[in-house]
């Protein structure tokens, strides 16, 4: 319960920083390299700050290293095609298809030992049911599209071996330190050498600086959610609230079409992702 809680919460505070960059991206206000330098540099200083504040709370085993490398360069991949995928699909657009992460990670972890029920099965086919109906009623835009797949797709291998790192090595500060600091030292490079952009100059714009702090927020959040339960559940909180808050950004901020048909479809989904989690 304490999990799924902190996923909600944390996944509003994400929306945010989604609806603000997908918007000044668009209007050409930031490049999407800027972007991603602001979706890690307040939840790389946060996380900092708890390392050194909080004692015993930076845990880090040199026998993660192997992993945590591997875990980089995805990260720095996902970081890029996710902030891609945020400014070219429509908001529940980018929500809903980011679900079949839920099903993949179900998958990893009958791997590693859980068991699937019967209700779970059926989860995944709800879902499946819910994805195909909201496409029949075009209210899965094609922009974007193969980019959020990819983000979705992707998300399994980052979330898996964060997960098996903070189960078997490091703590969640560590893990997510370190991560943060690397990715957010590229994208402070790509930044400035191929967008000729100074990164931390939007830090001094207040629509900016939400954005950034907003994400440093919702990151670490839902970054300590995966303390209390398996991937899966977590994962499954997190898409629940993620498209609940992109229906609602996506009706009042963006204006998109179909929206009584995506709330619907949205509660037949929810529906899976309860029996995934049972």
């Amino acid at each position: 319960m304490v999990g799924m809680l902190l996923i909600f919460v944390g996944s509003f505070f994400v929306e945010i920083f989604d609806s603000i960059g997908k918007n000044k991206v668009n209007n050409h206000e930031e490049s999407r390299s800027t972007m991603a330098f602001l979706s890690v540099f307040w939840g790389a200083i946060f996380l900092f700050l708890i390392a050194i504040f909080k004692e015993g709370s930076f845990v880090f085993q040199v026998a993660s290293l192997p992993i945590l490398l591997v875990r980089v360069v995805l990260d720095i991949i996902q970081t890029y095609v996710t902030v891609t995928a945020i400014s070219r699909a429509d908001r529940t657009t980018f929500g809903f298809i980011r679900i079949i992460t839920i099903p993949l990670l179900l998958l990893v972890d009958v791997y590693l030992g859980y068991e699937i029920t019967p209700l779970a099965m059926g989860g995944v086919f709800i879902i499946i049911m819910g994805l195909m109906a909201l496409s029949l009623n075009k209210g899965i835009g094609k922009d974007g599209v193969g980019w959020v797949t990819f983000s979705a797709v992707n998300g399994v291998i980052t979330i898996s071996l964060f997960k098996y790192n903070i189960t078997h090595f490091n703590s969640v500060v560590a893990d997510q330190l370190l991560v943060y600091m690397m990715t957010l030292i590229f994208f402070t490079l790509f930044s400035v050498f191929r967008e000729k952009e100074n990164p931390f100059a939007f830090l001094k714009k207040p629509q900016f600086l939400l954005q950034s702090v907003s994400v440093g927020i919702g990151g670490i959040i839902e970054s300590f959610a995966y303390n209390y339960g398996a991937a899966s559940v977590i994962t499954a909180a997190k898409r629940v609230g993620s498209i609940f808050w992109s229906v609602v950004s996506g009706g009042l901020y963006f204006h998109e079409q179909k929206i009584m048909v995506k709330i619907l479809i949205f509660f037949i989904l929810a529906t899976g992702i309860v029996f995934l989690t049972v």
